[in-house]
């Protein structure tokens, strides 16, 4: 094989790859932005830390209540990769209800995917945030999660004690507060 053909090879190979992993991402993201759109809020109760290990650069370490207890204990003996049961309650924060056997869900139940290696993950383990807003979140109670009818979630930020959302305040709010004063 002479030197052009061996360029023009790898080329032709470079684009292939390029391409292939193109559509991946953006079929990950495409799938990610359906969750978020289509997906069901819901909230997860967030397990007692030491606040000072809660922070780690940009980003919280979250833990959730609902991986310890009777969802921990239901999976002993079972697979790795599953799905639970959850039941809503008037706030929308999720409780463990049973594991998914594939019946039909109640009304006020939802199911969400799960890992259990080495404790129960549900994939919204972590939330980032802009780097000095640490004390925006610093109270977070819940995680709230946008969850597709598969099982699928995404975390979308963090609630706190009484249900509100948490964050920097918004340019909008910003002015309110300038205008009060």
């Amino acid at each position: 094989m002479n030197t052009k053909n061996k360029v023009k090879t790898r080329t032709i190979l470079f684009i292939t790859v390029s391409v292939i992993i193109f559509a991946v991402f953006n079929t990950l993201i495409i799938q990610k932005e359906r969750i978020l759109a289509d997906g069901q809020t819901i909230l997860l109760e967030l397990a007692p830390r030491d606040p000072r290990s809660l922070m780690q650069g940009d980003y919280m370490v979250l833990r959730y209540k609902l991986a310890d207890g009777p969802a921990e204990a239901a999976l002993k003996g079972q697979s790795q990769k599953g799905k639970m049961v959850l039941k809503l309650d008037i706030n929308n924060v999720a409780h463990f209800a049973t594991l998914f056997k594939g019946d039909a869900l109640k009304p006020g139940e939802i199911v969400l995917n799960y890992k259990h290696r080495h404790g129960l993950w549900f994939g919204a383990e972590s939330f980032f945030f802009q780097e000095g807003h640490a004390k925006y979140y610093i109270r977070a109670r819940y995680g709230e999660l946008k969850v597709a009818p598969n099982g699928e979630s995404v975390l979308i930020g963090l609630r706190d004690k009484d249900f509100k959302k948490m964050g920097p305040p918004s340019d909008a709010d910003s002015m309110l507060q300038g205008e009060a004063q």
